[in-house]
């Protein structure tokens, strides 16, 4: 009788406690609406309910992030034109930059001798369309291998997008996708083997199709694109038009929850323009986080060294006794850090938990000193590990991190900021 009792008061206290999380979540997405519903949106009290977590529902989270990434306007009653001319840029971009050489004024009228007079694969003109065509296809190569393999553990990115680039994927046009470029790049670049009795061995069209399996990813049909193809043109596109800086391996890891956020919201008339709403997002970040990815500004101090450096000279200050003891065991912050900070965390934990740590990056005025004070948290977080560990445990631990709330190492790094 007591422990149907004990169960039952058990389960009335779990009742209760779904209740009042439901109601909780039912005011914060209540309060987000009227935030967002303003005319002006009033950018400080969006920034503060936005620090403890943005609801998905409706569509919010996106919504936020497009404010918060300086996409969107403050002044609600200009959405509708800024958006719509965004698009019809993006929509330029794809139609100026994937296209083959040669095309554009064969379909003016001009015969296929005179362009090609003009303009042809062999021309050692630097500035030949030709030649920058073949220098493209080497970044898209290193874009293409990273983003067939973005986030392995989740099936979304491998799976067809709803809203397939109609552009890229209309037969009356002339362009084609970059999938089919980089397989045709691929085929062309057939591996030569020697063998021990010196015969030389050319691979087959069909094994040079190899470097990427087919078991990795769904081969889908004609007028179909997966959710990486997308990825894989916003970066493409990114690095045409940033060819200072281009394409930098780790870039498809902070498209990927930007893209996945735009690309599942729940709101249809928003989800169909997630690949340029995505760019532009990007690129607004990049604008701030890129001289993480320019090597000749990694000693400068708006370069990654100095980064990494200031993560522990934080903890120096918060935690003196965990500080020794990294720099006795010679455990340096480049062997861990550089890639929390210029990845944003996006490696470190699991998509969905990212995209709750982006929620209060993209919220804090000073978002990239935010991420300073959270991989301070995360250190002093795992101290007790630290402190008795030796050179290699804490290297383990440094490189897989252990801990998995999220919440936890934000409350932390809110009350480094707090205290300080």
């Amino acid at each position: 009788m007591l422990a149907t009792s004990v169960s039952h008061l058990v389960k009335c206290r779990k009742h209760r406690d779904f209740l009042a999380l439901y109601q909780l979540t039912n005011i914060t997405i209540l309060e987000f609406k009227e935030t967002l519903s303003e005319e002006n949106i009033n950018l400080k009290t969006l920034r503060e309910l936005c620090f403890n977590g943005i609801p998905f529902e409706g569509g919010i989270r996106a919504l936020c992030w497009k404010i918060l990434l300086n996409y969107l306007p403050f002044d609600q009653t200009l959405w509708e034109s800024f958006l719509k001319k965004q698009r019809e840029v993006y929509s330029q971009f794809l139609k100026e930059m994937i296209i083959q050489p040669g095309i554009a004024k064969a379909n003016m009228g001009f015969s296929r001798e005179d362009v090609t007079m003009e303009d042809h694969p062999l021309n050692p003109n630097p500035d030949s369309r030709w030649n920058n065509y073949f220098k493209d296809n080497e970044i898209l190569l290193q874009i293409d291998k990273d983003v067939r393999r973005l986030y392995p553990d989740m099936a979304f990115f491998q799976r067809p997008t709803e809203y397939p680039c109609q552009l890229i994927l209309d037969p009356q046009n002339e362009y084609e996708t970059l999938r089919r470029r980089v397989e045709q790049t691929t085929l062309k670049a057939q591996t030569v083997n020697r063998n021990r009795s010196g015969v030389t061995n050319v691979s087959s069209p069909g094994k040079a199709f190899h470097l990427y399996p087919s078991n990795e990813y769904e081969v889908l049909p004609n007028g179909s694109e997966a959710h990486w193809e997308v990825v894989e043109r916003i970066l493409f596109i990114y690095a045409k038009l940033n060819p200072g800086i281009a394409y930098v391996q780790g870039m498809n890891e902070i498209v990927g929850p930007i893209y996945y956020t735009f690309a599942t919201d729940p709101n249809s008339q928003w989800k169909e323009h997630a690949e340029a709403d995505t760019f532009f997002c990007f690129t607004n970040l990049m604008s701030e986080n890129r001289d993480n990815f320019i090597k000749s500004l990694d000693d400068s101090q708006c370069g990654i060294t100095y980064k990494m450096e200031s993560v522990y000279s934080m903890l120096k200050d918060k935690d003196l006794e965990l500080f020794l003891k990294l720099e006795e065991q010679n455990i340096k912050p480049q062997y861990f850090t550089f890639r929390w900070l210029t990845l944003l965390l996006s490696q470190e934990f699991l998509l969905p938990d990212v995209i709750r740590i982006w929620d209060t990056l993209f919220s804090d005025q000073d978002r990239f000193h935010f991420l300073i004070l959270v991989c301070c948290a995360m250190l002093i977080l795992i101290r007790d590990n630290l402190l008795a560990g030796d050179f290699t445990v804490n290297m383990r631990s440094l490189q897989d991190y252990p801990i998995s709330d999220v919440h936890t190492i934000l409350t932390k790094a809110k009350d480094l900021r707090d205290n300080s």
